[in-house]
């Protein structure tokens, strides 16, 4: 059945050629490389910017692998908000070429990159008592200029509306537990909302590998300079020595671990996980302002499967940096007193089903909160060639690669291909003018369409072919076998981990990834090539 599973993934007119990432496939691209160990550009990193880098420089014809020591996704990229953001917090600092490229940036995800996974979200702000009117005006005005940000960016109104005023009565429909004493309607705005940030850094190292690029996960970097890295195999335990005309390092936080002339600043942005029926089914962000922080909000952002993120802290994070960072108790009780602010019956930590925190690759400025640290990325090029991208955010990360192949092209003396990316639908994505309507016309059932987009009749078929994998893998998830299953045969997933932290999201809720574990161990075990 596994080999059948697998052909049929293979043959499937869903699934885009060449873009299948398995264990098979990783042991013949580390042979071939054995046998040819020179490329183009290796990039050292699988977040969702070295998969940016990797996806950009494929398509321009470049010879191209990716190295990754851990999984796709395993660092920051997958502890965000979910948020593709259109830019407005950063008009609240003046930092308007940053805001504007993330317009920029927002409008290609949502309307040709990725609009499978990424879509609109209405968010309110509800106008209570303690918001004055000189509050109220100047997030009206920053409303009004995210609006001018839309247009300027040539996102139509009816992908993302434009903001309006609102009654209390759609307050209270979209955000149920919000507090009616003193209500004076709300604010609504509008923005992009990710299904899932892991399984966007999954979609584009696979359409660079569908472009010809090598993805190689479980495999370390060491020895690296600006024309050659030392690729450790963890699973075979080999290393392997390439050359290439130029080297990336996208590794993110552990950045200077590869390149340590820079220095980095981190910050913990951090995160509770809940359930949707704390928030009487939130049908938008709600959006509450931090006391005495300018500019500064947590949102409570409802997701797929039932629950609803509370963020987002901003903490300095000094010392080693961790592979899994944690919450700290003071930011759990920071995210529950001000979403409080505006809520009818306090929540307490006895809602908190889960945590997770993430850590912002920010350039050391010096001095300052992190929350004052420009997040503009930077691409520094050192004396050997060795090219580093770090600081920016998961909305500009096609940007951000963008730069880095550049620089990696102007150091190596190389010429290529223009960059195409910002027009180039990734894998799963509706290739037509009109996303939302080929979406529509999916073959598949709609919560498979959100996550896998054209992909998702691939899916079905695989729960078809065996009943048993269109059961849940867990009371309380829609998450079935079937996912699973894709997973290892068209992900990349090479472990339990992998498919239930990276490719599911189980793990946020650890009582779904501690039922679903021994059915992720079963498929793994039958899906090893």
């Amino acid at each position: 059945m596994t080999t059948a599973l697998r052909d049929l993934l293979v043959a499937h007119p869903a699934v885009p050629a060449g873009s299948l990432l398995s264990r098979g496939r990783r042991a013949d691209e580390l042979g071939r490389l054995g046998d040819t160990p020179s490329v183009d550009l290796v990039v050292i990193g699988g977040g969702v910017t070295g998969a940016g880098v990797a996806l950009d420089a494929a398509a321009r014809g470049l010879r191209t692998v990716l190295v990754e020591r851990r999984d796709l996704a395993f660092g920051t990229s997958r502890w965000s908000s979910k948020l593709v953001h259109g830019g407005l917090r950063y008009l609240a600092s003046g930092a308007v070429g940053i805001a504007y490229e993330s317009a920029v940036e927002r409008d290609a995800l949502i309307r040709r990159i990725a609009p499978h996974l990424v879509r609109p979200l209405p968010q309110v702000v509800p106008l209570l008592p303690d918001a004055g009117a000189v509050d109220t005006a100047v997030t009206r005005l920053g409303f009004l200029a995210g609006d001018a940000l839309r247009i300027a960016a040539r996102t139509p109104a009816a992908t993302l509306h434009r903001s309006r005023r609102i009654a209390s009565s759609e307050v209270a429909a979209l955000a149920p537990t919000v507090r009616r004493d003193g209500l004076r309607g709300g604010l609504l705005n509008w923005d992009g909302q990710l299904t899932d940030d892991a399984r966007l850094v999954t979609g584009i190292a696979r359409t660079a590998a569908a472009l010809g690029a090598t993805i190689l996960t479980r495999a370390a970097a060491t020895e690296v300079t600006g024309r050659s890295v030392r690729i450790v195999d963890d699973v075979a335990g080999q290393s392997l020595d390439l050359s290439a005309a130029a080297v990336v390092n996208a590794t993110g936080v552990w950045a200077a671990e590869v390149d340590d002339s820079i220095a980095l600043r981190p910050s913990r942005g951090t995160h509770l996980v809940m359930r949707q029926h704390s928030f009487g089914d939130l049908r938008a962000g709600l959006t509450v302002a931090v006391p005495g922080h300018f500019g500064r909000y947590v949102f409570a952002l409802p997701q797929p499967d039932g629950l609803v993120y509370v963020g987002l802290t901003d903490e300095e994070a000094p010392g080693p940096v961790p592979d899994v960072p944690v919450a700290e108790a003071g930011e759990i009780d920071f995210l529950l007193d001000t979403i409080n602010l505006a809520l009818a019956a306090p929540l307490t930590r006895g809602d908190v089903v889960g945590t997770y925190s993430g850590l912002r690759p920010l350039l050391d400025a010096g001095s300052g909160a992190t929350a004052d640290v420009s997040r503009k990325h930077a691409v520094l090029t050192r004396d050997d060639g060795l090219v580093t991208v770090v600081g920016g955010k998961l909305t500009t990360y096609r940007r951000m690669a963008q730069d880095a192949v550049d620089a990696a092209l102007a150091v190596s003396g190389r010429t290529a291909r223009p960059c195409s990316t910002r027009t180039l639908p990734l894998v799963g994505a509706p290739t037509g003018g009109d996303a939302v309507a080929e979406l529509t016309r999916v073959d598949a059932p709609e919560r498979l369409v959100a996550k896998y987009g054209t992909e998702a009749p691939a899916v079905a078929a695989l729960a078809d072919a065996d009943p048993a994998l269109a059961e849940p893998v867990a009371d309380g998830t829609d998450v079935t076998g079937a996912e699973l299953v894709f997973g290892a045969l068209a992900e990349g997933a090479l472990d339990v981990d992998d498919l239930l932290e990276r490719r599911t999201r189980l793990s946020l809720t650890p009582s779904r990834a501690d039922a679903a574990g021994p059915l992720a161990e079963q498929i793994l075990a039958a899906t090893t090539d």
